[in-house]
Order: C-alpha cells, then sequence, then structure tokens
C-alpha cells in the first residue's frame, strides 16, 4: 500500500484528497504547511507527496527544495496559479507533475497512479552498474555524478533527463519521446522544458558539456566513442 501525504493550509482540500486517495486504497498522512511536511519527511518515510503552493510558514517550493535535499520523493505540486513560469519553476526544483486549482480528485488520482507507476518502474529499472566516460562518472543506483571526480549537483529531473540520454547514447531523440519518456504522457508542458534542462546539464557537465549534441529540427543525443 502506498503512503501519501497531503500537504496544504485548506483543511477542507486535505479532506476532500484524503477521501479520495483512502477510496483508491492509499495509506494518507496529512500536513498544513510545508514546515510541518518537511518535518515529517525527516522521521517517515512517504511514497508520494502532494504539495500546495501557497501556504503560510513554508510555501511549496521551499519545502520541496528542502525535502529533495534528503529524500527522492515523487511531488504532485498543486496551485490556483497555473502560469507557465510557475510550473516550469517546479518542474526545475524536481517535481513530477503540476495540478491547477480548481481540481478534479478524479483526475489527481488518476495523476498519483501515474505518477507512482513510473517511479515504481525507474526503480525496477536502475542499471547498478557505475558508468564512465573519461572523466565523467555516472552511478545510477546511487544517483550521482562525478565530474573528473568532483561530485556534481543536479536536480531529480535533471537526473533523470542525463541518464536517459547516456541509457540510450548515441540513439537521436526527439523532445517529444524525451518529454514522453522522462516527464510521463501526462506532462502538460512544452520543448522549453526539455531546452532548458539540457542547458542546465551542459553547465553542470563542464569539459564534457559537448557529449550532448543538438540535432537541429529533431532533439538530442548523449554522443560518445568511448
Amino acid at each position: 500500500m502506498a503512503k501519501l501525504l497531503i500537504v496544504d493550509d485548506e483543511e477542507k482540500i486535505r479532506e476532500v484528497v484524503r477521501e479520495y486517495a483512502e477510496f483508491e486504497g492509499y495509506e494518507v498522512s496529512e500536513a498544513a504547511d510545508g514546515r510541518e511536511a518537511v518535518s515529517l519527511c525527516r522521521i517517515e518515510d512517504f511514497d508520494l507527496i502532494i504539495m500546495d503552493i501557497m501556504m503560510p510558514k513554508l510555501d511549496g517550493y521551499s519545502a520541496c527544495k528542502e525535502i529533495k535535499k534528503e529524500k527522492d520523493i515523487p511531488i504532485i505540486m498543486m496551485s490556483a496559479r497555473g502560469e507557465e513560469y510557475d510550473k516550469l519553476f517546479g518542474f526545475e526544483l524536481g517535481i513530477d507533475d503540476y495540478v491547477t486549482k480548481p481540481f478534479s480528485p478524479k483526475e489527481l488520482m488518476a495523476r498519483v497512479h501515474a505518477v507512482l507507476n513510473r517511479a515504481g518502474a525507474a526503480k525496477k529499472d536502475a542499471v547498478p552498474a557505475v558508468l564512465k566516460f573519461g572523466g565523467l562518472t555516472i552511478d545510477p543506483a546511487g544517483r550521482s555524478v562525478s565530474v573528473d571526480g568532483k561530485k556534481i549537483d543536479l536536480t531529480p529531473k535533471e537526473y533523470d533527463l542525463l541518464f536517459y540520454l547516456v541509457e540510450n547514447r548515441n540513439i537521436a531523440l526527439s523532445r517529444d519521446k524525451l518529454l514522453q519518456d522522462v516527464w510521463g504522457y501526462d506532462f502538460f508542458g512544452d520543448d522549453r522544458t526539455i531546452d532548458t534542462h539540457i542547458k542546465n546539464l551542459r553547465n553542470n557537465l563542464g569539459p564534457y558539456r559537448d557529449m550532448i549534441v543538438t540535432l537541429r529540427g529533431v532533439g538530442y543525443k548523449f554522443e560518445t566513442s568511448i
């Protein structure tokens, strides 16, 4: 049974989500603000977090940053603000999905199911071997990346994208393919999401940035002869 954490300062919203989640068979815990959510995550393990953005004491974005420092828990963000900037900023932090209020509880549960399925599939497909390309070292099991012996910090989604590119190295991958396989079929975004993450990845890879090759009019590929 998957364990969910619902984080929202509105009690009625927590009650509605809890009702539908428990009906689907999920175990549910609640937090009324971001600070409480961070504290709960330090003492308990959750399979997925549903979190509002605008909350007192600590907002959803800040809570997401703190939680991701310690645990790689899938997060679905909720907000009354549906601007593209808010969504992109959330995905930059490593969230897995974004739901705009008012929302359909049934649709939210469908998204919860999809995110949990992706997270489960990612764990099953994890390749334990450490991959080395010259001075670039990628440890899938430990979810860490080093450049010339120095560990670099990547967001969870940047790591997912890099590993997907490496796993399919020397294969041309369209932006649509990357969005579908890395973000999931239910992601509502555009090509700029991919381009932004590729730019950040290249900056982090430093001398090995050119291993991520741009295929004009198509997408990208991780290219190496090593």
